[in-house]
Parts: structure tokens; sequence; C-alpha cells
């Protein structure tokens, strides 16, 4: 197909193609001519994987880069893949932020694989993650909004089962199939899990509360 058709197919306006093209975003289309190029469906979902990139999961460009480089690029699934996922969604975190609580934490949940790494070769590609809790947490503090142990035993507990389900689901028969398992499930999942925490809560709100009679 032409641009012009691709366009059409994938909903992405011409001029957008156009603009991931010179940025590499898109692979090149095969020539034709010195003008002309065509397009498979392969660039169909590719440009539907960016527009979900930027659309729904909020990515910048350069974010959506680092994404399709590792979808492109696979080097095996480690935690540095995954460092690689959670940096992408994380905002923007002071550089000194205090650890020291988190930890106390993730050892008082038995999550020593995330608390255990700190200070070793890993720690700058994990800290994203790290810091962004500690950083939550302090904003509950500024607050004084508290949410105490127990509380946050239950929030533990139930994202664990929430990884492991992903986890559980990850697909073994290629590097690049798992990678984009990983890199795709932490950018697009996260709404979704925020969407369903606040439907939830409708749901519980409805159960606590019920409405008086018809």
């Amino acid at each position: 197909m032409r641009i012009s058709e691709l366009s059409r197919v994938s909903g992405v306006p011409v001029a957008t193609v156009k603009f991931y093209l010179r940025e590499r975003l898109l692979p090149e289309g095969r020539l034709t001519s010195p003008n002309q190029a065509q397009y498979d469906d392969t660039h169909v979902q590719r440009l539907r994987l960016i527009r979900a990139l930027v659309g729904v999961g909020g990515l910048s460009l350069a974010a959506v880069r680092e994404v399709l480089t590792q979808i492109d690029e696979p080097t095996g699934l480690t935690l540095d893949l995954l460092g690689t996922a959670h940096r992408v969604v994380a905002p923007d975190l002071p550089d000194d932020v205090d650890l020291t609580p988190v930890l106390g934490l993730l050892r008082r949940w038995g999550w020593n694989a995330c608390a255990d790494v700190v200070g070793n070769d890993d720690e700058s590609r994990i800290d994203d993650a790290l810091a962004a809790l500690a950083v939550a947490l302090g904003g509950l503090d500024d607050a004084g909004f508290e949410v105490d142990l127990p509380k946050l035993d239950r929030y533990a507990e139930a994202m664990m089962q929430v990884a492991r389900t992903e986890i559980s689901g990850l697909p073994v028969e290629s590097a690049t199939a798992a990678v984009r398992y990983v890199v795709l499930g932490t950018v697009l999942i996260e709404p979704v899990l925020l969407a369903l925490r606040r439907l939830a809560q409708r749901e519980a709100s409805a159960a606590r509360f019920p409405l008086p009679g018809p």
C-alpha cells in the first residue's frame, strides 16, 4: 500500500506517518521509485503500537523510542529489561531520594530480590521504581494522610498477586515475544489497573453504603 492508504488504514495522519519515518520510529517502506514506497501490514501494526504508547501509555517520543528499541533489539529477559520498562513510565524524580524506609518495607514483605540489588551494579537500573515508591510515601506523610503498615501489607499482597499473574503468562517461545510482553505489559497495563481500581472502589463503596430502597 502507498503512504496515503497506510494513513487511512492505521488512522494516523500522513504528516505524522512521515514524521515517524524521519525519526526512524517507523521502518522505511520498500522503494518502488525514487519518491515512492510501498508499505504493508507490519507498518500498520507499528503505527498502531506507537499510537497506543503515545496515547494510552502517555509516553514521550523519547520513551517510545526506548520501548521500540527493546522490542526490536531484545537482549534477553533480565532485570535490566524490567528496569527499562519501569523507567519509561516513571515520572521525573529527584536524585537524592532516601530509600531507607522503602527498603525496610521490602524486607518486611520478603521482597529481597528488589531490596538486595541496591548498592550493586544494577542500582541505577531499578532505582526508578524504588524512588517512585519512596516519593509517593513521602507525599502521604506531607499531606498528613496516614496509611498504616497493615494496610500497606495488604496493598503489597494484592500487587504481588497481580505480578504473579502477569509473570505466569510470560511467553517463553522467543526472546522477542517475551520482551514485547514485558515492556508493553508494563506500559499499557498500568492504565488498566488504575481504571479497575477506581471501578472496584465504586463497587466496594456501594456494598458498604447501599442506597436506600427504590
